[in-house]
């Protein structure tokens, strides 16, 4: 296995986990919408309730991606964590404050009330989804940051840090670019879709489908069209290259040429939006059927085809020679595979460890089959001491 191997190799796992955590995203699209698609609070608990089963898998799966960052990419995780640490700070906060807002909404002595920790969830709903696709568009928009390369290789450096942010806004500057807002908004109301498919398939409530079922239309809409305008900007953009010596520099068209360069890739993203399309086609068409007697399944090509879409889009932004976190402040800053990347050795010992990934997967599966064996009702909420 070559050292150029193990970076593309490294960077696909990444983007893999990147793809998984968009797709989870679902418990944050649906606790984004608690007010709107229950009315009175059983209708409430129910949604929480099926939300809170999977919760656990979000946060693992960011955890796990910034630690596959950190151990394959160093240098982007102290450029980007490090730098840019109000916008990773709001992130971590939002789920933190999920956690505590499913376990003590209604335990006794929470004088607060059970709305103001529903409320909690509705803005990690809103800000979790948002701020995470701000930073991944960064990966196409730059960062204001600046690498001191020198100080890598400076042993009588009087400072130890590498990198460092060119403003006082420490990563919240990216909120202000346009095309980085229309990418965000269209990653919090993909995660809007996929929470209504994820409770019309888990839920067994007819009032709950039949209400999802009509929101959906309209969250799928405007992901679809912000979706497409982004990527129309992505392929007219200039995007950021760099060759052989690692010189960076602006290439026209960069990313429609990655697109064609590596059509396999292109052709894995069509497939993806194919089967999210048909997972939301598949349940507005049947958006006059009894709810109760027809089966919801829209999430699972919806869900399959988010992380088939972002996955190859992910490494549109890395592969074929593209710098995946460009610099706005300095060009020769930017980020590429070969000079942000751990050591082969590092690389090379991961790449075994990632055997074990597969079990892992296998092992989520079948919890995720014992978990929604039965799909939840006002019964089992009533019964259960243990709900939320």
């Amino acid at each position: 296995m070559t050292y150029e191997f193990l970076q593309h190799y490294w960077c696909f796992i990444v983007s893999l986990l990147g793809a998984l955590l968009v797709f989870l995203l679902f418990v944050q699209g649906a606790n984004s919408m608690i007010f709107q698609l229950g009315k009175t609070p059983d209708e409430r608990r129910l949604l929480i309730n099926s939300t809170g089963r999977k919760w656990e898998f979000t946060f693992t799966t960011l955890v796990t991606f910034g630690g596959a960052f950190f151990a394959s990419f160093p240098l982007f995780y102290s450029t980007s964590f490090g730098g840019a640490y109000w916008l990773w700070m709001l992130i971590l906060f939002t789920f933190v404050l999920q956690a505590v807002s499913y376990e003590f909404q209604n335990k006794l002595g929470n004088f607060l009330g059970p709305k103001t920790f529903q409320c909690f969830l509705v803005l990690n709903g809103i800000l979790g989804p948002l701020l995470l696709g701000g930073a991944v568009a960064t990966f196409f928009e730059g960062s204001n940051f600046i690498v001191e390369k020198g100080n890598m290789i400076d042993a009588d450096a009087l400072s130890p840090v590498i990198s460092h942010w060119a403003n006082a806004s420490h990563g919240l500057d990216a909120l202000l670019n346009p095309w980085i807002l229309v990418f965000a908004v269209a990653v919090l109301f993909l995660a809007r879709t996929l929470g209504i498919l994820y409770t019309m398939n888990n839920i067994a409530d007819e009032t709950i489908r039949t209400r999802s079922r009509y929101q959906l239309a309209g969250a799928a809409f405007v992901f679809v069209v912000l979706f497409v305008v982004y990527l129309v900007h992505l392929l007219l953009k200039d995007g950021y290259a760099y060759d052989d010596s690692g010189l960076i520099f602006m290439e026209p068209n960069k990313y429609l040429h990655n697109m064609l360069d590596m059509w396999y890739l292109t052709a894995v993203m069509l497939l993806g939006v194919v089967l999210v399309l048909w997972g939301i086609g598949s349940e507005l068409i049947n958006l006059k059927s009894p709810t109760l007697n027809l089966k919801s399944n829209g999430i699972w090509p919806a869900g399959i085809g988010t992380v088939l879409t972002v996955t190859p889009l992910l490494l549109m932004s890395a592969w074929n020679h593209t710098a995946y976190y460009p610099s706005t402040a300095d060009l020769q800053s930017s980020l590429t595979l070969e000079n942000s990347c751990s050591s082969y050795f590092t690389l090379n010992t991961m790449f075994w460890v990632s055997l074990l990934v597969p079990f892992v997967l296998a092992y989520i599966v079948y919890a995720w089959r014992q978990i929604d064996s039965k799909k939840i009702d006002r019964d089992e909420i009533a019964s259960d001491d243990h709900a939320y």
